[in-house]
């Protein structure tokens, strides 16, 4: 089974992807910001990890850097889900995921 890390600082948007992926079939774990989502990523064996941009105490962008730093991640699929505007903002986290090496 697929494992997907869900990081974002909004409780009703954790919960609305927490809802929809297990109904889907995939185990998930959810992370409530970045210092969060890197623990737990180092902590476990992800497959796909979904975070929002703009969170307290790391974002998500410093998180996508950090992760892509860790060879257990460099390849992962990371997603972006977000309800940022900011579209300088948008490219910078673009970057970070395409970053693979």
């Amino acid at each position: 089974m697929k494992r997907i890390l869900a990081v974002d600082d909004s409780v009703s948007i954790r919960e609305m992807v927490l809802f929809t992926l297990k109904q889907a079939g995939y185990q998930v774990d959810s992370a409530v910001d970045g210092v969060d989502g890197l623990a737990k990523a180092k902590s476990g064996n992800f497959d796909l990890i979904i975070s929002d941009i703009n969170m307290p105490r790391m974002d998500g962008i410093s998180l996508i850097s950090k992760l892509r730093s860790e060879s257990a991640y460099k390849f992962t699929p990371i997603l972006m889900l977000t309800t940022e505007s900011d579209t300088d903002k948008k490219w910078q986290a673009n970057l970070q995921v395409q970053q693979a090496g």
